[in-house]
C-alpha cells in the first residue's frame, strides 16, 4: 500500500477534473471503476477509485482519491493497494508505487500553478 496527501489551493471542480485527466491518460488500462460525491454546506467531498493493469508486476492495482474541499482550500488524499503476489506478507509493491506516482506528479505540477 502507498499513500500521498497535501493540501491544495484551487477550483473543486479543476482540480478534480485534472486529478482525473492524469490518471486516465497515463495508462491504457486505466479505468475509472467508481465515485461518490458529497456536499455540506460550502464543504464538498468527491472519491474516486481507479484501477489499473501492472505490467511490471503482473497484475491490477486499484487507486482510492478523495478530494476535499472547503472554498479554495483542498484537501487530497490518495492510498493504492493491489498488486502484491504473496499469500502472507506484501512483496512486489511496485506496481502501487507507480500507480500513485502519476497522481503524485500532478498534484505537485496544480501546486505550482
Amino acid at each position: 500500500m502507498a499513500k500521498y496527501e497535501t493540501r491544495l489551493t484551487g477550483s473543486f471542480d479543476a482540480v478534480l477534473s485534472a486529478l482525473d485527466d492524469a490518471i486516465m491518460n497515463a495508462s491504457s488500462t486505466a479505468s475509472y471503476e467508481d465515485g461518490s460525491d458529497y456536499h455540506m454546506g460550502s464543504v464538498r467531498c468527491a472519491v474516486r477509485v481507479y484501477e489499473r493493469y501492472s505490467a511490471l508486476g503482473g497484475n491490477r492495482v486499484s487507486m482510492a482519491v478523495t478530494l476535499l474541499g472547503n472554498g479554495q482550500e483542498l484537501f487530497l488524499s490518495a492510498i493504492t493497494s493491489g498488486g502484491s503476489q504473496a499469500m502472507l506478507f506484501k512483496i512486489n509493491t511496485w506496481g502501487e508505487g507507480a500507480f500513485l506516482d502519476t497522481l503524485v506528479e500532478a498534484a505537485e505540477r496544480l501546486k505550482g500553478k
